[in-house]
């Protein structure tokens, strides 16, 4: 029986073919390597083809394509006899005799007949009853996986990926188990192989040379292989839709996001290594939007052109999709970056197999727009208290959005009746964060306000403690006048409202009764926390259904609601004095009104959460009590004050109570 080579995958994107062009190219520029990482490694074909010519870093964030590596790659000691004779007794299983198991449960007649489904379960629990009684070693346990992995995939009723099964197909192939062909395993000694993201590995390794192959497009991997990354874990998770899917959330590349040249500048800041080779090919905007690539060849030459010099490398290509493309001329390019300012610090130590775990809690996005009685401090007491499972969640007076653009919801949409705040979050809705980033720097240079982020507090004068408004002060003003004047001619209207944002009074909004913006100067700049909220933000757009509307909230009694919709408001405040609540922004007959609204939903069984105050600086809110007392909702006392809003300054003299009303 022929072996497996680690090459008979069916993989988008793989780099069989493209070897000799990478070699062409390091043997070209006099490239010498004994250390070589492939950190996107996929099918591990790049850094298999060097693994006779240095010590080879293997990575991927899929678990099923890290045991491929510790199959083909470790140099942990196996016996071949025993393997063999456990493959035998697979492939000549009397499947008549075999239980139903997670497998035939959950995907019977889909990928795989249901018989064979029944075969596929039986095969990975005994390899995990022999990998937890210490039968087999964690090599010989990765090499009856890929095994099992390589086999499926031979069979598997798709056309190469698993976001979908062919339903008329023909099921009746056999699954046969074959050997792997790791005949070069005398090279594997001071192999390392990782289970991690990459952005985080490069923190800890260091190579001569380093290959990217990053997802080029928003078809996540984890989407395209999710059954075989299920067999891979074995936790039995509960899958869901037509297409089987478990939660693949802490799979999910920024890589395949709009936030993919944030993620890309942050990699290439932080590897350490004298040469960075980078594939990407040019797919731009032909094909669907799913094909159309995430990263443009600016993001990527002056990522790498902050390291040292770039060439580019070009080839024609013709890759594996997961779908048809008529595109046939694709070029693929190789962007080689010489670092000249790589000093070796460490060494990576040998015979590291190491499965790095990640730490799959995340904190919250935090939206760049500040709101005085925002809820990003009470987003996990809110969490807590809402439904589980929620279809559409409507985050009504949304300002921000620090509540919908971090809820786990099928669908989320956020509403506002600024509608200039509105058009600001779709235009964040609508592009990547390092076209968003550049923007914002052009009219940072522009009108010649500060960038501490590159230039610290001393270079204009100034110190942390009083900030960088007396720099500003002017520049800011002058650019709040460009931006009143409604002079759009150079930049955008939505990116000069975000710089005013960024650079104004505690990033808030404020506009006077001509419409003009009128918050002064702040002390604050275009500083890390306020990237990271930007790139953040833009990131969870790209992991949700969610929109953004302005509309008044009294247009809610015209929605069909479904059972499982939850509508959380958070209003201004009748007691507060906000800026959103000054010069009659929210009158009694507004509260009236909201309290209507919310009745109206109860009638129609529709849950809703409200955020509101039923005290303020000794204050009570009357109109709030009187409708309490008529009905039967139940209001919870969130234990929360506004210490820094203004409006909160004297809390002390007053008591306030922060309350969330909910009718489930």
């Amino acid at each position: 029986m022929t072996k497996l080579k680690i090459q008979q995958r069916r993989y988008i994107g793989s780099k069989t073919k493209l070897l000799s062009f990478i070699e062409e190219i390091l043997e070209k520029e006099g490239i010498e390597f004994n250390t070589f990482a492939d950190i996107f490694a996929g099918t591990g074909v790049v850094g298999g083809y060097f693994n006779n010519k240095a010590d080879i870093i293997f990575n991927d964030i899929l678990y099923s394509n890290y045991l491929s590596y510790v199959a083909f790659f470790s140099d942990e000691k196996i016996n071949i006899q025993k393997l063999s004779s456990l493959i035998e007794s697979y492939n000549t299983q009397d499947i008549s005799t075999l239980a139903d198991n997670y497998m035939s449960d959950n995907f019977g007649d889909t990928y795989f007949s249901y018989m064979n489904c029944k075969l596929i379960g039986f095969i990975r629990e005994d390899i995990n009853s022999l990998y937890t009684n210490k039968e087999i070693n964690h090599r010989e346990m990765a090499y009856l996986i890929t095994s099992l992995i390589y086999s499926m995939d031979r069979i598997a009723n798709t056309v190469g990926h698993y976001d979908a099964y062919r339903k008329t197909d023909d099921l009746n192939k056999d699954l046969i188990l074959k050997e792997l062909d790791i005949s070069s395993s005398k090279n594997n000694q001071n192999n390392s192989i990782f289970n991690s993201d990459a952005n985080d590995l490069v923190k800890d390794i260091e190579s001569d040379v380093v290959y990217i192959d990053t997802p080029y497009n928003s078809r996540q991997y984890s989407d395209a292989y999710h059954l075989l990354e299920n067999v891979a874990n074995w936790k039995k998770p509960e899958v869901k839709g037509i297409a089987r899917k478990m939660d693949r959330t802490s799979l999910k590349s920024r890589y395949s996001l709009k936030t993919a040249p944030q993620a890309f500048s942050e990699l290439i800041k932080d590897i350490q290594a004298k040469y960075i080779l980078v594939s990407y090919n040019n797919m731009g905007n032909s094909g669907n939007g799913r094909s159309q690539a995430k990263m443009s060849d600016y993001d990527i030459v002056s990522a790498l052109e902050r390291r040292g010099t770039v060439t580019v490398y070009e080839t024609s290509f013709k890759q594996f999709t997961t779908g048809s493309s008529n595109k046939d001329d694709l070029k693929e390019r190789i962007f080689l970056c010489k670092t000249n300012d790589y000093e070796k610090k460490t060494v990576v130590k040998p015979n590291i197999l190491k499965e790095k775990k990640q730490n799959t809690k995340k904190k919250h996005a935090k939206s760049p727009l500040n709101y005085t009685g925002g809820k990003y401090k009470l987003l996990d007491k809110l969490y807590n208290v809402f439904p589980e499972k929620i279809d559409h969640f409507y985050d009504v007076f949304s300002g921000g959005a620090n509540v919908g653009i971090n809820m786990k919801a099928n669908n989320i949409l956020c509403i506002d009746n600024n509608t200039k705040v509105i058009k600001l979050l779709n235009y964040l809705n609508h592009h990547n964060f390092e076209y968003v980033h550049q923007s914002i720097l052009g009219v940072i240079e522009y009108f010649g306000l500060s960038q501490s982020y590159l230039n610290g507090y001393e270079y204009y004068g100034c110190v942390s403690s009083k900030g960088l408004g007396s720099y500003n002060k002017e520049k800011y003003l002058k650019l709040r006048d460009y931006y009143n004047n409604k002079k759009f001619d150079l930049f955008d209207e939505n990116i000069l409202f975000l710089t005013l944002i960024i650079y104004g009074f505690n990033n808030q909004i404020r506009f006077n009764q001509k419409g003009n913006f009128n918050m002064p100067v702040g002390k604050r700049d275009y500083n890390g926390n306020t990237r990271r909220n930007i790139s953040n933000f833009i990131e969870q757009t790209n992991t949700k259904k969610i929109s953004f509307e302005s509309m008044d909230f009294r247009v809610l009694m015209n929605i069909n609601f479904t059972a499982n919709d939850l509508v959380y408001l958070d209003p201004p405040y009748l007691l507060g004095t906000a800026s959103y609540n000054e010069s009659g922004g929210w009158t009694e007959n507004d509260e009236l009104d909201l309290y209507s609204l919310l009745d109206f939903l109860d009638v129609r069984g529709v849950k809703f959460a409200l955020s509101n105050v039923i005290e303020h600086k000794g204050k009570r809110n009357e109109f709030m009590e009187k409708w309490l007392n008529k009905n039967s909702y139940t209001m919870i006392d969130m234990k929360y004050n506004y210490n820094n809003s203004n409006y909160q300054s004297t809390a002390g003299k007053g008591k306030t109570n922060e309350v969330l009303i909910i009718n489930y």
